[in-house]
Parts: C-alpha cells; structure tokens; sequence
C-alpha cells in the first residue's frame, strides 16, 4: 500500500482539523464542501472508509514516523527528514 509521506499527511491534518473547526455547516446541517473534500482526501490517503478512522490512521501514521528506525548492525537512524527548503513535495513515501 502506498504511503503518504509525513509531511503531506500532516498538511492534510491539519488543513482537516482547521477547516472542520471553522468552516460553517451547510444548509442541511452536514458539514462543508472543504471539510468534506479533506475528509475525502485523508480516507484515500490512510486506506480508510470513514473520517474517524481517517484521523486515527493519521496519527497513527505520524507517530511512527517520528519513531527511529531500526538500521540492521547499526544504530537507528531516527525519523525521515523534512524536505529541503523549495523541494516539490511528492506527496508519497518510498
């Protein structure tokens, strides 16, 4: 399964949280289009069917990005690095 890289999924995060926090409900009481959209968005990027479990599999995915990795006959390695200043963001993990 493809994974979103950290960077990205906590863009997405926090774009989610920002916009289901702000944006006001729509005329049925649902919630925006934006939040909506990020909703959608965080379901494709974690494999998920629905918004909470979305969330969950976000920070799942987030904490164990910043958990070192194991380097066999070595020492961790710690998290990945932050992409370089003016990188093009690919949006997926290797």
């Amino acid at each position: 399964m493809l994974m979103p890289h950290p960077a990205e999924l906590r863009r997405l995060l926090e774009e989610y949280e920002t916009a289901a926090t702000n944006e006001p409900a729509d005329a049925t009481g649902e919630p925006g289009p934006r939040t909506r959209d990020l909703a959608y968005t965080l379901c494709v990027s974690t494999g998920t069917r629905d918004v909470r479990g979305a969330l969950e599999a976000a920070r799942r995915q987030l904490a164990a990005a910043l958990e070192p990795v194991p380097v066999p006959g070595g020492t961790p390695a710690g998290p990945a690095p932050e992409p370089a200043p003016g990188a093009i963001p690919v949006g997926v993990a290797d």
